[in-house]
């Protein structure tokens, strides 16, 4: 405990409170906090940002570091290396979190956001969530047990967050539950609906809001299952209810709350096991003011209504007395306790004078059995401390033969859970005696074999429940590919779809990880190159120090030689210049703006990254040339072409462009066909708009058509448009340098389009439609129960012009070179006509393709 006092003047007690000593300082501490382990150790915080540290109780302080950010000063495992990271971005300095094993820290380049995390105090990672997540706000929930369980809240939610669980390095992230409500409170803090329960390892309880409505989960498992919590068969008074499942729940407030000394609205407590208490309601959906109270004593497979309306709770002896003040704006004279968990109830008057009650305060220890509620008499009043002894109303200690066991069960009966069996015990509900100190409630636990609940989906993976519970991989995640970490001469196991969910210690029985195949990891070309200063500057003076920073996403880099030339004569070459972070320094003598090139290559392969410094001095603006002969450094290029180089596709989508030029496109037309695709509604949940998703979409429509169609893939190109609704264009290229016969090759691209959707492939095709699974798929595809959109296969004249367009926009427009109007296009109740050289032939009323 301690004391502040007006300025230089600080008071600390080593006993608890009975006497304090006065120790002089020359500033003004606004935060103090106690060295966890050696409580001689302390350190202080000021207003000015100044941090202090003290190891000997406040007597010599010495002064740590200026321009601290509040309330991020975290004890942190000693270590004899400094952990430092160069980071190609501005850190967040709000971000950074200290939690067991795990650092976390955010860190903004232009508009996006990355998250990196050391685990054990290693160098920083960037953590790996799917990849069009997207986020726009990360919450730690938990990290025991060698895990991070984490709310991250994506580019389309507001008031929702998704639930993910990391490896037990904290890199790699799988989705385990979809949209549970989250609540901005005053001063920017953000409350997600999740709670631990506290107890028995592998329990969470989850408020998830869909369509409006909040309903309230709870997981035995980590994650991998969700459950709706089975409503009591009867009221507190024992009359039946009417509240039945599937349409009828229990639903519970998981609030935190903001006094400290209040423990929110739902009780757990690591000491009793299987004991929840919390406020809600029964019904459809979570009711805002509706706070009854119910108890459970078996871990939330049964429950019970104990109250009207909501009580401050309290837990003494291991929960063998919990203690109930109701919650109330009017002064109070009584409370409520129950010693055979919360089925009957006793009256207490602890107080002569009605008081209002601001909290409630246990002595340490869990075997304590003595309180005290504090509140006011008046609002002008003094806080008032009234202590309850409970020790008085037990005549004895209690022995072997006042306890019995139970088996932990989820809500399906299940007794293997996270692996195992586990049995626990409490007090019978007729003894009445204090547990004490000496009382543990585990009793035993027995392994249980290994079967598919065992087991989550990997990362990449997503779980799709109409094929059986089975993991697929997501769109974009390649499961054979190597880790970008992965070095010649190192080996790597590709996924199997499925990683043994964290803690669980089932033994033997099923594997779903053993048919994993080991590959030796191959020399991989560098990919992803990035260069950028440190500071996010694009404009300094001359003579100014200039920290150049480099980063490589993909590929080997312990054997990559990188070039770098800074534009202004300094050339260099490097070894491993992103394995060690090494900054580039660097200053510029004289004005202008400096081109800035870093090239990549081993033998397996180059990549190269450029950007533009203003060193500032008289204006100098590009030149077009200057501009156009730099555009290869800056685009992602998608190009597909036919055997005489007769279709260019290139596709600028990079946000590195400087001087205003964006986005470039451009066309190389003879001749082909465009497929105008439409998508189902459902697609636009999932569309985040941004180059990267479509270039992936379009890939991935591109293999879908090729595979049923029987089309060579190279020879179709999928270009999905920017903006909502989502659509593409299907470029069909011809198979041969000369010119086609429609009959020949688009009846085929016809025939065969419609039977690749009417048809259900072998590879994963995701129906979208609205599902009530709590793991529904997050990636929809195709789908063939929509309304089946217009198709228009065109002939297009011979040597058509280049067509090239530069914007300045954020998102290109991507514009049909072909004329849409009326002469080239004819619609008459649903039938396309097609223009050919001679003749016109009618495709007829075919049922037409659908995307979803």
């Amino acid at each position: 405990p301690l004391h502040l006092t007006p300025p230089s003047m600080l008071f600390i007690s080593t006993d608890e409170g009975s006497s304090f000593q006065r120790q002089s300082v020359d500033f003004t501490p606004e935060v103090m906090i106690f060295h966890p382990k050696e409580e001689d150790k302390l350190l202080a915080y000021c207003k000015d940002g100044r941090l202090y540290a003290s190891a000997d109780l406040g007597r010599k302080w010495t002064l740590l570091q200026e321009r601290v950010t509040k309330d991020r000063i975290f004890w942190s495992n000693c270590s004899n290396k400094m952990v430092t990271a160069q980071f190609l971005g501005k850190i967040d300095h709000n971000s950074l979190l200290v939690q067991d094993d795990y650092v976390f820290v955010k860190v903004t380049s232009g508009n996006r956001t990355k998250h990196y995390v050391s685990y054990q105090r290693n160098e920083f990672v960037q953590m790996r969530f799917p990849k069009y997540a997207l986020p726009k706000d990360v919450q730690i929930v938990s990290t025991d047990e060698n895990q991070v369980f984490l709310a991250l809240q994506e580019w389309y939610q507001s008031d929702t967050y998704n639930l993910y669980q990391s490896d037990p390095q904290g890199v790699y992230y799988s989705m385990i539950l979809e949209n549970v409500r989250s609540t901005k409170q005053p001063e920017e803090n953000v409350l997600v609906d999740i709670l631990e329960v506290r107890g028995v390892k592998g329990v969470f309880l989850a408020n998830q809001k869909t369509d409006g409505k909040v309903t309230t989960l709870i997981t035995y498992n980590k994650g991998r299952d969700w459950e709706p919590l089975a409503p009591p068969t009867t009221d507190m008074n024992g009359k039946p209810v009417s509240c039945k499942a599937p349409d009828c729940h229990l639903h519970l407030h998981l609030r935190w709350a903001d006094n400290p000394y209040v423990s929110g609205t739902v009780h757990t407590k690591d000491s009793a096991p299987g004991l929840i208490m919390g406020a809600g309601n029964l019904g459809s959906k979570l009711v805002e003011y509706k706070e009854e109270m119910y108890i459970t004593s078996d871990c939330g497979k049964t429950w019970r209504q104990v109250f009207e309306e909501e009580h401050h709770i309290l837990y003494l002896d291991h929960g063998g007395v919990i203690v109930a003040i109701k919650d109330t704006s009017i002064p109070l004279k009584i409370l409520k306790f129950s010693t055979d968990e919360g089925r009957t109830w006793s009256i207490h008057n602890f107080t002569s004078t009605s008081v209002f009650v601001d909290g409630l305060l246990s002595e340490p220890g869990d075997e304590t059995l003595v309180m005290t509620v504090f509140g006011h008499i008046s609002y002008r009043s003094d806080w008032e401390l009234v202590k309850v002894d409970f020790r008085q109303s037990f005549s004895r200690q209690c022995t072997e033969s006042d306890y019995e066991s139970w088996q932990l069960t989820d809500l399906k009966g299940e007794k293997c859970i996270m692996g195992k069996e586990r049995t626990f015990r409490k007090r019978k509900e007729t003894s009445f005696c204090i547990k004490g100190k000496s009382y543990t409630s585990a009793l035993r636990s027995r392994p249980c074999q290994c079967s598919d609940k065992d087991f989550n989906c990997d990362y990449g993976f997503e779980r799709f429940h109409a094929e059986g519970d089975r993991c697929f991989p997501d769109f974009w995640y390649d499961p054979d590919l190597p880790h970008e970490d992965c070095h010649l001469g190192q080996s790597y196991e590709s996924s199997t779809g499925y990683r043994k969910v964290i803690s669980n210690t089932c033994e033997g029985g099923l594997n779903k990880q053993q048919s994993a195949k080991q590959h030796n990891c191959p020399l991989l070309p560098p990919k992803g190159l990035k260069v950028g200063i440190k500071g996010q500057l694009l404009a300094v003076a001359p003579g100014d120090d200039v920290t150049f920073i480099v980063h490589q996403k993909q590929g080997d880099t312990s054997s990559t030689k990188y070039q770098v030339d800074l534009g202004d004569g300094f050339r260099a070459i490097y070894q491993n210049l992103t394995v060690t972070d090494e900054p580039i320094q660097h200053r510029y003598r004289n004005p202008g703006i400096y081109k800035v090139t870093v090239k990549a290559e081993n033998v397996a392969g180059h990549d190269e990254a450029t950007m533009y410094i203003q060193v500032t001095g008289p204006p100098l603006s590009p030149t077009p040339d200057s501009v156009y002969s730099n555009i290869c450094a800056f685009c992602n290029i998608f190009a597909s072409r036919t055997p005489g180089n007769k279709l260019w596709l290139i596709l600028c989508n990079s946000d590195d462009l400087s001087f205003g030029l964006q986005h470039l496109f451009i066309l190389f037309l003879d001749h082909f066909q465009i497929i105008p695709l439409t998508f189902s509604r459902n697609l636009d949940r999932f569309n985040p708009d941004i180059p990267e998703w479509r270039d992936d979409v379009g890939q991935v429509v591109t293999r879908l058509l090729a595979k049923a169609t029987g089309v060579p893939q190279d020879s179709l190109v999928t270009v999905v448009k920017p903006g909502l609704p989502t659509s593409a264009d299907l470029y069909v290229l011809p198979t041969h340098s000369k010119p086609i016969k429609r009959s020949i090759f688009m009846d085929k691209v016809s025939t065969n389009t419609r039977a690749a959707f009417t048809l259900k492939p072998k590879c994963p095709v995701r129906n979208t439609a609205p599902s009530h699974d709590n793991n529904k798929s997050h990636s929809p595809w195709l789908r063939t129960e929509d309304a089946y959109p217009p198709l228009f296969f065109r002939k297009l004249p011979g040597n058509r012009n280049i067509y090239a367009q530069m914007h300045n926009e954020k998102e290109q427009e991507m514009t049909s070179p072909v004329n849409h109007s009326e002469d080239t296009q004819h619609i008459i109740q649903g039938e396309e006509f097609i223009d050919d050289d001679l003749d016109s032939q009618t495709l007829g009323n075919m049922a037409l393709p659908s995307f979803g």
